[in-house]
């Protein structure tokens, strides 16, 4: 059987799943309000246990692009603490991203550079050449959604291992926030209560900077051998 077939239908499978036997209301912030002793108890009792099963169900729901990534965040620093729960949802939203973006780059990325490779050749090499720089801003910028990102990602010529690490240290400072938050969960309501619009600024502000900062130099660059050539 196609191995793109295979992986086509586990991860529609996954989604189905959690949408059918609506687990969704498992992984809501009433949820984790209600069980937030239970959680911590168990925790105390079992802490890696609970480390690695937490971790897993993170890298599963990201690595299927399963859009809630941000209240297992907020549960993350309510069960763990500020520091542990960094770490740990450090790597598991990483790992998750990453298999998210495999996926997309395995079964999508041949058809588009089949339509499109003309039109995005110039575009591909540079992101080829200079990811790093577009993935740490666009990480930083709460404004693109976490698992849309991934999959698009998927679809350029950026290296793996460069979108990891340019991914994990982009979106540490917002990881930092919401894991700290966290640790307030019962005064929590939404996701509003904690991402304010000078919060939002600021990390619009932060992933913009090296992108800016990029096109600008470039351009600079440009203008240069322009006049050197003259």
């Amino acid at each position: 059987m196609n191995l793109k077939l295979i992986i086509a239908a586990v991860v529609l499978a996954l989604v189905a799943a959690f949408f059918v036997f609506d687990l969704g209301q498992y992984v809501s912030l009433e949820f984790f309000k209600e069980q937030q002793s239970t959680f911590n108890e168990y925790y105390q009792q079992n802490p890696l246990i609970v480390i690695l099963i937490f971790a897993a169900t993170y890298i599963v729901m990201t690595g299927a692009s399963l859009p809630f990534a941000t209240p297992l965040t907020v549960l993350a620093g309510a069960i763990f603490g500020t520091f542990v729960g960094s770490i740990v949802v450090s790597f598991a939203s990483t790992i998750g991203a990453t298999i998210a973006f495999l996926v997309s780059r395995f079964l999508f990325q041949d058809a588009v550079e089949s339509k499109f490779g003309d039109r995005l050749a110039k575009l591909q090499d540079g992101i080829e050449r200079e990811g790093a720089f577009y993935v740490f801003g666009l990480r930083l910028v709460p404004l693109f959604p976490f698992v849309v990102l991934n999959s698009l990602l998927g679809l350029t010529k950026i290296k793996t291992f460069t979108f990891f690490w340019a991914s994990q240290l982009g979106m540490l400072l917002g990881t930092i926030v919401y894991v700290n938050a966290g640790k307030e969960l019962a005064n929590i309501n939404s996701i509003g209560d904690i991402a304010s619009p000078t919060l939002l600024a600021s990390f619009i502000a932060l992933g913009i900077l090296p992108i800016a900062s990029k096109f600008i130099l470039n351009f600079l660059r440009s203008r240069k051998q322009v006049e050197e050539n003259a």
